[in-house]
């Protein structure tokens, strides 16, 4: 079946007032698939953290921001709100991660909101939850990692607390913001009204430590460190070869027969130490002691094109340039090329989700700040002579 030209989400408008990384993300998926999302900035000078989130036209910022349109406002003055609640007439979602006393303070909570527009859809992300003790601290991925429990199950037994290598929490958080929102979205067209829907990181955070977090929760046993090694099932891991680094993933009896038929190694389907999984998780030491002698002997091409003969669960351990280079990434389209008009062609990363008929697509990059303030305004009602006065006084 084709792809439409029909973008998914045509038909929302969303206001963006996300910076840094959770609330981009929701609102990059939202753009990604078609909605109108325009961006909220305070005008320059106003926000004392701007820049926070890195160079305009530097990677992290273009990946974030694709595909908004992008306005200026100051929400602190009383011309601004009265702006921003115009805007909120015609939206059908606001996102905004500020701290949950920020949108109290400027006037723009989710009462007021709902009494503008009753079908209004409100995504909240905070650091620990709208509500509660924490309710006012700043959040950071990296303090979520530490309190939903990920480093403490990261990283090497004895090494002491990991965090991981991108914003778990972040990113997640704003995935989780999304399917609130898509939620909210269809619960509207049966009732007709909005809703608030709210996350944090430390409950994104925690939800993605997952069976981790399940293992506590039923058994009462604390997950310790466990590396490279996966928590239960053995051999699943890094094997080190003579040119570098491999994972296996052997699940089960069967795959632990087609490694060791693989291997040349027919005995240690026999060796009582290996017979069942449990066997192995409790030898694991001398299981991978043997292993790791074996795999050293030929290089990672090798162990690879023999494994996937027997049917053994194995793949490459890349760099970032070699994830990329890929075919099988390649084949799924992970970079997706659009234009800047200072930089030139650049590539970003692709939605991971495909629709057959209503794909996402990246049609532009974030615009120059502002640029798009008279034409949103303008949409709203405003006349000329109020986009006038707004300017003068450095309301946009």
């Amino acid at each position: 079946m084709a792809a439409s030209t029909q973008k998914a989400l045509a038909q929302l408008r969303v206001l963006d007032l996300t910076r840094v990384r959770a609330g981009p993300t929701c609102c990059r998926i939202l753009a990604d698939f078609g909605a109108d999302v325009i961006k909220i900035e305070a005008p320059d000078g106003v926000d004392p953290n701007e820049g926070m989130s890195g160079a305009r036209d530097g990677y992290d910022m273009l990946n974030l921001h694709r595909n908004k349109r992008s306005i200026t406002l100051n929400l602190k003055k009383p011309e601004g709100l009265a702006v921003f609640l115009d805007l909120v007439k015609t939206a059908d979602v606001v996102v905004e991660n500020y701290r949950p006393d920020v949108k109290e303070r400027l006037g723009f909570g989710y009462e007021v909101l709902r009494q503008v527009n009753p079908r209004i859809i409100l995504c909240s992300i905070s650091g620990f939850g709208e509500d509660g003790p924490y309710r006012h601290r700043a959040g950071f991925d990296q303090i979520a990692q530490g309190m939903g429990g990920l480093m403490w199950i990261t990283g090497l037994p004895e090494q002491g607390p990991v965090r991981a290598g991108i914003a778990v929490a972040d990113s997640s958080a704003g995935i989780y913001a999304a399917n609130g929102i898509f939620i909210a979205l269809l619960e509207r067209a049966q009732s007709g009204q909005g809703q608030w829907v709210k996350t944090s990181l430390l409950q994104a955070q925690i939800a993605m430590c997952d069976f981790q977090a399940a293992r506590w929760l039923v058994d009462h046993s604390v997950p310790p460190q466990a590396g490279n090694d996966h928590p239960y099932s053995t051999p699943m891991g890094v094997l080190p070869t003579q040119d570098g680094y491999i994972n296996i993933g052997v699940g089960g009896d069967g795959q632990w027969r087609a490694l060791c038929d693989a291997l040349g190694r027919a005995d240690w389907k026999q060796d009582p130490r290996f017979l069942t999984q449990n066997d192995r998780f409790t030898h694991r030491p001398a299981l991978n002691h043997l292993l790791h002698a074996h795999f050293v002997q030929q290089p990672s091409a090798h162990w690879l094109a023999l494994l996937e003969q027997h049917g053994v669960p194995a793949g490459p351990i890349y760099k970032m340039d070699e994830v990329f280079a890929d075919p099988q990434v390649q084949h799924l389209g992970m970079a997706e090329a659009v234009p800047h008009p200072v930089r030139g062609s650049v590539e970003l990363v692709a939605q991971p989700v495909t629709l057959s008929r209503t794909p996402a697509r990246i049609t532009h990059v974030l615009p120059e700040k502002g640029a798009d303030t008279e034409t949103v305004l303008r949409e709203a009602g405003c006349d000329e002579a109020r986009i006038h006065h707004l300017r003068a006084s450095h309301i946009i």
